[in-house]
Formats: C-alpha cells, structure tokens, sequence
C-alpha cells in the first residue's frame, strides 16, 4: 500500500507541478550559471547508492568546499537558492526518485556515503526502508542550518550531535511505520512549510 500510494502520489505530484517546475527552472537559470539540477550521490535502502534530484540551489562545485551548509545566508546559496530552500522548493525534484522506487515520499531522509560509513550497526537498520523527502527527524531539525551556523565546528557538531539525534529519531519510526502515520507526516511537513 505504502508503494502504490508514493507511485500515485508522486507521479500526481509530477504533473501537477510542472508549471511550477517550469518557472523555477526559469528562475534558477537566470540568477545563476549551471545547471537547473543538482544531483548526488546518496544512501538508499539496502545500503545502495543512487542519484537525488534537487533543484540547483548553490553555485556549481558548492559541494567541494564542503558538505555541511551552515545558516540561510552561506555565501555558496544563490539569491533564488535562498528562497528555494526556505520553502523546501528545492526538494520538489525528489519526486521523480520516489517514481522511480529510489525513495517513498515519507521515510529517513538520505544521507551521503561519508556519514554513512560513521553508522553503528544498530543505526544501519534506518536502511531497512525506503529513504524519504520528509521525515520526523527533518521536521524537528528543520532548523538544522541555524543550529550548524551557530556552533563553531559545524561538522564535528553534526557528527555527534545532529545526525545521531536524527538517527535515533529515524529508527522509531522504521520500526512503527505505517501509511497513516505517513499521511500525518505529510500534512505537518506542509504546516510547517506555510508556517515559515
């Protein structure tokens, strides 16, 4: 059930916004040299690598000068990337994974190879599911920058602060997860986008 609802859901999504898709791509393009896309390379069920679509919201090569994006003003955003991200727009494109099976629309939000390999065993098993394009975890850290801006080691506090913390989060809900409790997931993750 949980499958057929991200397929419909998703691929509803899709076409829905697709004018929205459109006039983002618009606006990307003109603010910024590169692509509309950014894709990377990130964790998914079974430990398997494949490829996240997000809306392009840094400047190109961002991601060489580090993985960890720290406050709403990094100096790497773009001027629509700062917006695109305060309203999750940048997410959007994710869509298309949870289309295709890389991703359902609720579930662990995916994380990149590095931390990855920092998982105990125990916190492996949030690869049991599908990532997803919101989660609890994400809801509660949606402040995550902030707090990754304020600390004067912004990866060190991610490490062993953050992605823990999220982890733990995560792990409840892998093992008491269900299509209602997603739809709950769903439409708080839309307060909080309006809230902002």
């Amino acid at each position: 059930m949980k499958r057929i609802f991200d397929i419909v859901a998703s691929g509803a999504g899709l076409v829905v916004l697709s004018p929205l898709f459109a006039a983002l791509a618009v606006w990307i393009k003109a603010d910024s040299r590169g692509p509309v896309f950014y894709r990377q390379t990130r964790v998914g069920r079974g430990n398997k690598d494949f490829r996240l679509y997000k809306f392009r919201s840094m400047r190109p090569d961002s991601d060489k000068l580090g993985l960890i994006t720290v406050g709403g003003r990094d100096p790497r955003v773009t001027r629509s990337g700062y917006y695109i991200r305060k309203y999750k727009l940048d997410e959007l494109p994710q869509l298309i994974n949870v289309f295709v099976g890389d991703m359902s629309l609720v579930g662990p939000r995916p994380e990149v190879r590095k931390y990855v390999d920092m998982y105990t065993p125990e916190q492996l098993h949030v690869l049991d599911v599908r990532p997803g394009i919101t989660s609890l975890a994400s809801i509660r850290y949606r402040n995550e920058n902030d707090v990754l801006a304020a600390s004067d080691d912004p990866e060190r506090c991610y490490i062993e602060r953050v992605m823990p913390d999220k982890l733990a989060i995560d792990l409840e809900y892998v093992a008491h997860a269900g299509l209602w409790s997603d739809i709950k997931l769903i439409f708080a993750t839309f307060k909080e986008i309006i809230a902002k």
